[in-house]
């Protein structure tokens, strides 16, 4: 009997463990650094040409974001409607 409690113990440990491990990441999704991205075609800090280049990469990491979490809601919602499909 105490096994069996060590065991459910165990289990939820490790499904709490990977729900906590689920966070954003700070570093940029699209595999680069901003700033240096941005510095690639000699425009300098604060411009106009950098400020606007430092905002298209952020609407580019929110929509990647965003297709990322929509996709993975779509697969809950199929896996959900769909049991017999594995």
């Amino acid at each position: 009997m105490k096994s069996i409690h060590l065991i459910a113990l165990g289990c939820a440990a490790l499904a709490l463990s990977a729900c906590a491990a689920r966070q954003q990441a700070s570093v940029s999704s699209l595999g680069e650094d901003d700033d240096a991205f941005c510095r690639a075609n000699n425009v300098q800090a604060g411009s106009s040409e950098y400020i606007a280049c430092r905002k298209d990469r952020d609407v580019q990491r929110s929509n990647a974001t965003t297709r990322a979490d929509r996709r993975q809601r779509d697969l809950g919602e199929y896996m959900l409607n769909h049991p017999d499909h594995p």
